[in-house]
């Protein structure tokens, strides 16, 4: 299983973090341009890779569980950096604690409902707010000297990158909020409908 295509994608996401990591941390505009484009690419094996699994029919539990950890630790990993290399704009703390807060609750009620053996399906919502994330991330890692690599000096790619986190964190909210219902309503009538 681990050789099926859409595992490889998920655990290439995986790969990518200690790339990410070394690439910010040279604190270079071209390293930084790099970084945009990796996080980038592993953004789409997100999305490549449940596709692919679902048209050829290469669904497996294995993959059910990797795909959410690699998600989380790409996300989790590139948020650390953007706080600790200070590449955030003003107040994009706030959306990054929002977001890595509700990374950790749905994780948590997602075993325990596991546990119960009940599924907690991603909803159109929650696709949203993934993809606003991973645009937030991509452009804040991508930053202005990063745009002006590209030739396009003057574009406001952390300002672009800061709308669309704080977009993602209230996406969160109300995503979050939505899968702690269905949650509660499990823990409070067993047997309930998501």
């Amino acid at each position: 299983m681990l050789t099926d295509l859409p595992n490889i994608l998920t655990l290439s996401r995986i790969a990518a973090i200690p790339l990410l990591v070394l690439l910010v941390a040279l604190r270079d505009p071209t390293a930084d341009l790099l970084a945009a484009a990796l996080f980038t690419i592993a953004g789409i094996t997100d999305w490549l890779d449940g596709r692919i699994a679902r048209t050829r029919r290469q669904l497996s539990d294995l993959g059910r569980m990797l795909d959410p950890i690699a998600d989380k630790l790409l996300v989790g990993a590139t948020l650390m950096l953007l706080v600790g290399f200070h590449l955030l704009p003003a107040f994009g703390i706030y959306p990054a604690i929002v977001i890595m807060l509700r990374e950790i609750l749905v994780s948590g009620l997602r075993e325990y409902l596991a546990g119960i053996r009940i599924g907690l399906p991603v909803t159109k919502l929650a696709k949203w707010k993934t993809a606003a994330q991973m645009g937030a991330l991509g452009f804040l890692l991508l930053g202005d000297q990063g745009a002006a690599i590209l030739g396009i000096g003057g574009f406001p790619a952390t300002d672009i990158g800061g709308v669309l986190l704080w977009l993602a964190a209230i996406l969160t909210i109300v995503t979050g909020w939505d899968y702690l219902n269905a949650g509660l309503r499990h823990i409070i009538q067993p047997g309930a409908a998501p």
